[in-house]
């Protein structure tokens, strides 16, 4: 006898219920031979057993763009411009997009992007089903039980491998004399001598400096608009960064005689917000190579910052409230990064 319904755990809660009716009846000498009061109405009229309707399964590139809709508003524009148009393309080049070959979607990844995009990207595909089963859009997510295991590497913020003093001065002459990039100088000065993130230097504005500090309270992230300002930083709402002697000659070296609160402290040569990405790709390779030092990341203006900071001796708490990171991740990953500096002590 065929209960006609498709099987889900709910239409299978059913069927039992219909088994053990039946078993009762049995037991109670009640039980209707014909089967006529245990089969569906539906049944009862015709011979064959009635099937549904199966609506078809949305394919995975269909519930992707209602996830992104639905995740717009609760993330920031860069993520959203950078991850989620990234997993979209990702998805468009899938052999395909049946949520019925999910193995295959999952080898595709493997073999065509290296194992960490790969896992990400399996993790948005997880979290898309995820929310399309909350949704009543499906009935189980065929990606939930996959997993990508990947290689672990330093992230940005731990890749520490800074410049000596001597490479950031050298760095810093170089910019200052070329007639391609000379524009830039400032901002590098800047980034070597406070280790703040490219992204908040370009969002400062002359508001932001006041005789005692430099106030981060906003960030400049990719959209899909292209550069935004943005409230808040990576990983605070606000920073104060305390200006020394140092620091006041850059600024008042920099800043024009006339000039509005509103005006920002750097910008493109159109005046425009820096393309953090575009001047690494070719001011800052373009430098290096003229300096003769090998490449490394402009992140590393950062650490240079903050290793110079650790080999004088600061307190690490306060360096991390000067750039915006913990105190463990200093003493992790900045103690005594910069061994050429570095001697043994005299023993006998």
């Amino acid at each position: 006898m065929s209960t006609g319904l498709l099987d889900t755990p709910t239409n299978r809660k059913l069927a039992e219920y219909k088994a053990a009716e039946i078993e009762k009846d049995i037991l109670y000498e009640r039980f209707d031979e014909s089967l006529a009061k245990y089969k569906p109405a539906s049944s009862l009229s015709t011979v064959t057993p009635v099937t549904p309707i199966q609506k078809p399964k949305p394919q995975l590139n269909e519930l992707w763009e209602k996830y992104s809709e639905f995740k717009k508003p609760q993330v920031s524009p860069s993520t959203f411009a950078k991850d989620f148009t990234k997993h979209r393309n990702h998805i468009a080049k899938l052999p395909t997009r049946s949520l019925d070959e999910a193995s295959a979607i999952r080898d595709y990844l493997l073999a065509n992007l290296t194992p960490d995009a790969a896992k990400r990207c399996l993790t948005q595909l997880k979290a898309c089903c995820n929310w399309a089963m909350e949704e009543g859009l499906i009935e189980a997510n065929p990606f939930a039980a996959m997993k990508i295991k990947t290689p672990k590497g330093a992230t940005e913020e731990q890749d520490v491998n800074p410049f000596t003093k001597e490479e950031r001065d050298l760095i810093i002459r170089t910019f200052a004399g070329d007639r391609y990039y000379s524009h830039y100088t400032h901002y590098v000065r800047f980034l070597f001598f406070t280790g703040c993130r490219p992204s908040e230097a370009i969002a400062l504005k002359w508001k932001h400096i006041t005789n005692s500090v430099v106030q981060f309270r906003e960030s400049v992230v990719v959209s899909e608009d292209g550069l935004v300002l943005k409230e808040g930083l990576k990983t605070q709402r606000k920073r104060d960064f305390p200006i020394n002697s140092e620091l006041k000659a850059i600024l008042d070296e920099i800043k024009p005689e006339e000039t509005s609160p509103e005006t920002l402290i750097f910008s493109s040569p159109k005046g425009k917000f820096i393309d953090h990405h575009n001047f690494s790709n070719r001011a800052w390779k373009a430098i290096l190579a003229k300096c003769s030092i090998p490449y490394r990341k402009s992140y590393q203006t950062r650490h240079t910052f903050i290793s110079l900071c650790v080999e004088s001796h600061i307190n690490s708490t306060a360096i991390g409230r000067w750039t915006g990171t913990s105190a463990k991740m200093i003493d992790n990953h900045y103690g005594a990064t910069n061994f050429t500096n570095l001697r043994p002590p005299e023993l006998s």
